[in-house]
């Protein structure tokens, strides 16, 4: 699959695998200076410097890096961001500092990775009964306790 993707910035740095069976994209940290310092308990917005050109019928999913999340505490603060193939602004990554100190990303550090997957659009029908099941209207947690 091609994704075209558009450099906004000459030092921005294309997503790449860090090995042939990888399913997701590093993207890397576009920052003004150096480093970037994030208190305990703040989100960041972290510019790539990309725009993409995501196929129809497949979108862009953000996740978190393992090692950023573990070591520093670093995660995308809304767990998965979503990138839509009809959107051509600025990929950026919204970086939530779990850790409870500060933490420091430094420019062109892979902040999170990004997964290109098919998706299935729903149409939504108003009904006034739902099909039973063994589950019902169990919720979390609810499987697997007997």
């Amino acid at each position: 699959m091609i994704v075209k993707v558009k450099k906004l910035d000459e030092r921005a740095i294309l997503p790449t695998y860090g090995s042939p069976q990888a399913a997701g994209a590093d993207l890397y940290a576009l920052l003004e200076g150096e480093s970037l310092t994030i208190a305990a308990g703040e989100t960041v917005l972290i510019p790539t410097g990309l725009s993409v050109e995501i196929p129809e019928g497949y979108v862009g999913l953000i996740y978190a890096r393992s090692g950023l999340a573990t070591k520093k505490g670093l995660a995308p603060a809304n767990k998965v961001g979503v990138v839509d193939a009809d959107y051509r602004g600025e990929v950026k990554v919204a970086l939530y500092n779990q850790s409870g100190k500060e933490q420091t990303i430094l420019a062109g550090e892979r902040i999170a990775q990004f997964v290109i997957a098919p998706y299935l659009t729903a149409e939504f029908t108003e009904a006034d009964t739902l099909s039973d099941t063994v589950r019902g209207g169990g919720g979390f947690g609810s499987t697997g306790n007997k």
